[in-house]
């Protein structure tokens, strides 16, 4: 298990942070019950710039800090309430796919791969848990589901992916220690190099 430092444990609550402060510029497109927000352009930077374990663990914080009711979700809203409802699935999988985009690019951090790791795990995952979860808690066809869900989303997630590659690439140039620390992270448990 990797162990924290001061300054992980200050990353990790700068980056929850920033996906709260994402997540508020939030708006309900045409009605649709699931709102587009920045929070994923953050959970998409906690990946890339934190790597697998500390970017994984900035967003579960996120996730568990709104789900005991502080109002950092899409809208300055919190609690189970949300978490049980139509974007519960969505937000469940924020963790998931941090630590996904960390894995992906953990050995290696170019534009392509940033890019390709935050389409897979920031896009490809979320919707993967999301879109069934919004269908069974709307009570909606998978179509409608995959349409209300995920094709309305896709070309603005696509920009955040770019803009997410083209910041961390920024940080990395910035601060090259940084993205040492991050490929140094030890690989999860049970799995060899």
């Amino acid at each position: 298990m990797t162990r924290l430092t001061v300054v992980d444990l200050a990353r990790i609550a700068v980056f929850a942070a920033l996906i709260a402060a994402l997540a508020q510029a939030s708006v309900h497109l045409f009605g649709n019950a699931v709102p587009v927000t920045g929070q994923t352009l953050g959970i998409m930077l906690a990946g890339l710039v934190l790597g697998a374990v500390r970017g994984g663990l900035a967003a579960l914080v996120y996730v568990v800090l709104g789900a005991i009711g502080l109002p950092i979700f899409a809208g300055g809203t919190g609690g189970m309430g949300v978490i049980s409802g139509p974007t519960g699935g969505f937000i469940l999988a924020f963790p998931v796919a941090a630590f996904v985009i960390g894995l992906l690019v953990r050995r290696h951090m170019s534009g392509s791969v940033a890019f390709t790791a935050s389409v897979l795990a920031g896009i490809g995952l979320i919707y993967l848990a999301g879109v069934p979860w919004l269908a069974w808690r709307l009570g909606i066809s998978a179509e409608e589901a995959m349409l209300a869900g995920a094709v309305t989303f896709l070309p603005g997630d696509l920009i955040k992916a770019g803009l997410a590659t083209y910041v961390a690439l920024g940080v990395h140039r910035a601060y090259p220690a940084l993205r040492a620390e991050r490929a140094a992270q030890p690989e999860p448990a049970g799995k060899t190099a």
